[in-house]
């Protein structure tokens, strides 16, 4: 489906089956998943995963479903076989609507693409042809929310007006910004989880994450992460907020055709310097200090960090269309909206 597509980034395997390993993966150890695939004359035509997350509807009072890892030739029929057989898995767990794509939750691949289909994605950002669209709304789904991406360019955010505004709310709130400290790892990655499960708790469709998921992402990520590029806010020395920046692997990624993890090594290490882009993946403060600016001294250290580390261009992703204090501090920093990624929603 994606040959000869110059902006698809083949997966690596490996994620792709701890994605779907439900004996060790901790996700599943709260949540249900079944995968499907499709066939006609004995050649396969699309896959579909249908899922329970016990965990979401606990946290937002809902009783749904998932259907995610979604792929599917363009087929209406096909479509429709795949989107049938997962409701009617979904309808017999006693569940009334079903949502997507997950693959398999909000916390890793979320949205499908309906818009900036001429950008690779940036690192863990899902791609998908243009007609999924059309395939998932003719079968009768209806939009839920849309996700968008920011465009970033040094050479426009750092504006006068964004430094002076950056200075100011320094010198009102007393916040301090360090990075992260890999000699403490452990240590700081239950810090970072503790800020995201209470910070991002209010938010559309987030569920916090468990001990056992958190450390199974950092694990991961320990790996690739620049730690000049995961900062921390501080106030009076007590943590009120982080960023998550990623160098976007996907640049030296594309050409691993295959998604074997050895090739996929080799070409990280010879072509690392190569990489240019990057991903602002999470940034954001506590509840209490979400008027108070330093969201947008976050956003202003993440940027610069960025450049100093060598990647003057980013992607800011990804920020939900309602989420009114980052859209304005994504376009505080000329930030273009480039790439729509939407949720849909389908009652059973």
């Amino acid at each position: 489906m994606y040959e000869g597509n110059q902006n698809w980034v083949p997966p690596l395997l490996m994620d792709r089956r701890k994605l779907i390993d439900r004996k060790n993966n901790p996700f599943y150890k709260h949540a249900e998943m079944e995968m499907f695939l499709a066939e006609r004359d004995g050649e396969l035509v699309g896959r579909i995963a249908a899922i329970i997350n016990d965990n979401h509807n606990k946290e937002h009072n809902e009783n749904i479903g998932f259907f995610g890892f979604f792929e599917c030739i363009d087929d209406q029929i096909a479509a429709n076989a795949l989107f049938d057989v997962a409701k009617q898995w979904l309808k017999a767990k006693g569940v009334t609507a079903m949502r997507g794509p997950a693959s398999p939750s909000v916390n890793d691949e979320y949205g499908m693409l309906i818009e900036g289909f001429e950008h690779p994605p940036a690192i863990l950002m899902s791609y998908n042809p243009p007609y999924y669209q059309k395939l998932v709304e003719n079968y009768g789904f209806v939009k839920a929310k849309d996700l968008y991406s920011f465009y970033l360019d040094s050479r426009k955010v750092f504006t006068e007006k964004l430094t002076r505004v950056t200075e100011i709310v320094k010198k009102k709130t007393g916040v301090t910004v360090r990075p992260l400290n890999m000699k403490r790892f452990d240590e700081e990655v239950k810090l970072i989880r503790e800020l995201y499960n209470k910070g991002w708790a209010r938010n559309w469709g987030e569920v916090p994450m468990t001990e056992d998921e958190f450390n199974y992402v950092a694990k991961d990520l320990k790996a690739i992460v620049d730690p000049e590029l995961v900062i921390i806010a501080e106030v009076k020395g007590n943590p009120v907020g982080f960023g998550l920046t990623l160098p976007d692997y996907n640049m030296v990624l594309k050409e691993n055709k295959r998604g074997w993890l050895i090739p996929a090594i080799i070409r990280m290490l010879l072509f690392k310097k190569k990489i240019d882009f990057s991903r602002v993946m999470i940034l954001g403060v506590l509840p209490e200090y979400l008027n108070s600016g330093i969201g947008g001294v976050l956003f202003y250290e993440t940027g610069a960090r960025s450049v100093k580390q060598g990647y003057p261009h980013g992607e800011a992703s990804w920020v939900l269309e309602d989420n009114v204090m980052m859209v304005r501090g994504a376009e505080l920093m000329n930030g273009e909206k480039w790439k729509t990624y939407r949720v849909y929603d389908y009652v059973l």
